[in-house]
């Protein structure tokens, strides 16, 4: 069997749901602090937008993982009947398969490819399946390079709404207004930088997570090709001598058996020999016992000769 773990992505999901629900209690636990720090005392909206929009980013990027992760998840599932078709030696190992996994269509390629008597080369399949699954990270990679940045925008953003608040104090001979300016752009950048930072460290997990379980499938799916596609339909200068070798080793195999049955019929046909040489002197002793049989009746009941 090869290297490959059919429930990988199944157990990213689970941790997902667990860890989601985890951050969901700690916030409800927590409500009035969370409160206090996003929603009391804002002077202006700049901190519902900038957290509404770490979290937008955050939502998409991790419906996206999700998605990615159910897909593995039936991707897997596809793997591993064809691998157990092929233990069962089926005919068609891809039966029960949907045509549109990535197994099916690898095994369908090296058929169409082998029906055009052209060598099979596997480098380029499996560089051609990385680069279309690597386009499907496009999107959570984009997220998780800018949430960090979308934090710190944020914290520059309230520093200088803080700045001017100070501005103001400065220049105007009662502050009190602009100070709540400056408590506002503190406690703002501080908001906007908590969220980017936990969003970045939870999504950063699954993203992670996402490509070991990506690499996991493709390794799987050439390590497939490799033991059990490639030798149905490829043949290569090693691979036909080792099956001249294997044809020679039973012609062989199959002369020697033929000698031996030679000797046998041989063997049977001096027993039969024997046998029939063996009947015609019971046949001959059965004759003399005959005629003596007869010259017993006719002597004893004196009949004519």
């Amino acid at each position: 069997m090869i290297q490959f773990n059919a429930s990988y992505s199944r157990s990213i999901l689970t941790q997902l749901i667990l860890l989601s629900v985890l951050l969901a209690l700690i916030i409800l636990a927590n409500l009035d602090f969370i409160g206090d720090i996003y929603f009391k005392n804002q002077a202006t909206r700049t901190g519902y937008v900038v957290n509404s929009s770490i979290l937008i980013l955050f939502g998409i990027g991790l419906f996206r993982i999700t998605t990615l992760l159910m897909r593995y998840s039936r991707e897997e599932s596809s793997l591993m009947k064809f691998l157990r078709n092929v233990e069962n030696d089926e005919v068609r190992p891809t039966e029960n398969i949907s045509r549109k996994s990535l197994i099916a269509r690898r095994y369908s390629s090296v058929v169409q490819i082998s029906k055009h008597n052209v060598a099979v080369n596997h480098s380029a399949l499996a560089s051609a399946l990385l680069a279309t699954e690597s386009t499907r990270l496009s999107l959570p990679r984009f997220i998780t390079n800018i949430l960090i940045l979308t934090g710190v925008f944020g914290t520059i953003v309230s520093l200088s709404i803080a700045l001017l608040g100070a501005s103001n104090i400065i220049d105007a001979s009662e502050g009190i207004g602009s100070m709540s300016m400056v408590i506002h752009g503190m406690s703002t950048a501080l908001s906007t930088t908590t969220t980017a930072i936990i969003c970045y460290l939870f999504f950063g997990y699954f993203y992670l997570k996402l490509t070991d379980a990506q690499t996991q499938l493709l390794s799987g799916i050439e390590q497939a090709t490799a033991l059990y596609i490639m030798p149905r339909f490829t043949y290569q200068t090693d691979s036909m001598l080792h099956e001249v070798g294997n044809l020679v080793r039973a012609l062989r195999d199959a002369t020697e058996h033929m000698g031996q049955v030679e000797v046998d019929f041989a063997e049977a046909g001096q027993h039969m020999n024997s046998m029939l040489s063996m009947y015609a002197d019971r046949a001959s002793n059965l004759g003399n016992s005959i005629d003596e049989i007869k010259d017993l009746l006719r002597n004893g009941f004196r009949l004519p000769e």
